[in-house]
């Protein structure tokens, strides 16, 4: 690193630690195994979250909604939602209510990115959603990434929150093999015609603004092969097993709905395992219910993360974020970024007390008969 990289606006040292541990020296060598088979990157877009900063008591930011948001305008909308429960149920008097109320109706009426209120500072956060990829496709779960012990297939059993409890803190020590890919990326920018003039300027303005890059923890998604490549069929999962749980419920019970294999009526329990099971499963679907039930079934039997159901493939793969880190912290929206509707109001009036006010219509009229 040169020294006029360390200057105002430029980048910041990357402090190097080495691995503690067994296990982090397995994950250090499972990272640098993976570096050298995964040359490209599939850069899929940006998404979009809330950190927080207490402007009280340090210039640390905490992730307080997940980077997982598709336009800024959901981000904003979880900022609004978050905000509007402070006031409901945890301000501490009227004072600090009108506050929160004041700042949910700017949320409302406008396209907020950064505010303070209560002694609290927030900022709409923007990442950029990439996977490796190498000569078999996108990459899969490592072996080092987090697997349960015991696999819970329970459709309802509890799952972890992405990014919940994320401090962001480009300043702390990372291993070598984080430090490699977080300079290797730094200059990541948009490139090529299918993207216009005016994204690729703000993607080029932004390594001057923001030359820093925090890499924010891994997630899992399903994907489905087609012509063109892996296309995303699920949200992230903080686990890979979590996103194979996805694809089980996604095969047994959701497509068959959305595929008319069983009625949106039926009971609740009803799926492509049971109904096959049982002998139940309706004339006309009762194959496509079977093999569904099949690939289910292979599934659950291991740890797997290529699936094969009729003529489509599902891979479960592996997706990283990075947040660009510039001298006032992390990048918010770009102005090229787009929104997939307008602020809006989400919840109802709050009074000054933190009671729900009635809408307008919601009494009876007294003189209808």
């Amino acid at each position: 690193m040169e020294q006029r990289d360390m200057g105002p606006g430029g980048a910041r040292p990357v402090v190097v630690r080495v691995p503690v541990g067994p296990v982090e020296a397995v994950v250090e060598a499972d990272a640098a195994d993976a570096a050298k088979q995964l040359a490209d990157l599939a850069v899929r877009g940006p998404l979009f979250g809330v950190a927080a900063q207490d402007v009280r008591g340090g210039p640390g930011w905490s992730v307080v909604r997940p980077v997982t948001a598709g336009c800024p305008q959901q981000a904003r909308d979880s900022l609004n939602s978050l905000l509007w429960f402070r006031a409901k149920d945890e301000a501490r008097d009227r004072q600090e209510r009108c506050a929160l109320l004041a700042a949910v109706a700017r949320l409302e009426a406008e396209r907020v990115d950064d505010l303070t209120v209560a002694g609290t500072r927030y900022r709409i956060v923007r990442a950029e959603e990439y996977a490796g990829s190498g000569p078999t496709g996108i990459e899969e779960p490592r072996p080092t990434d987090p697997e349960p012990a015991v696999p819970d297939w329970t459709r309802g059993a509890r799952r972890a929150e992405i990014d919940a409890g994320l401090v962001l803190d480009p300043d702390a020590p990372v291993t070598p093999m984080q430090a490699a890919e977080r300079l290797a990326l730094r200059d990541l920018s948009y490139a090529g015609i299918r993207y216009p003039a005016m994204v690729l300027a703000d993607s080029q303005r932004a390594l001057e603004t923001h030359p820093d890059v925090l890499l924010l923890p891994a997630t899992f998604t399903v994907m489905e092969k087609t012509d063109r490549g892996w296309k995303p069929v699920s949200g992230p999962h903080v686990s890979a097993h979590d996103a194979r749980r996805s694809l089980d419920f996604a095969l047994t019970w959701a497509w068959p709905r959305m595929h008319g294999l069983i009625p949106f009526d039926a009971d609740d329990t009803a799926d492509a395992r049971t109904l096959t099971a049982a002998g139940h499963a309706p004339g006309t679907a009762a194959g496509q219910l079977a093999t569904c039930a099949e690939a289910a079934d292979r599934l659950r039997a291991g740890l797997v993360n290529r699936l094969e159901v009729g003529d489509s493939v599902y891979l479960i793969g592996r997706v990283r974020r990075l947040v660009r880190w510039g001298t006032d912290g992390p990048e918010g929206p770009r102005p090229t970024d787009t929104n997939g509707h307008d602020p809006g109001r989400i919840h109802p009036v709050l009074d000054e007390d933190g009671n729900i006010l009635p809408e307008e219509g919601d009494g009876e009229d007294e003189e209808a008969l």
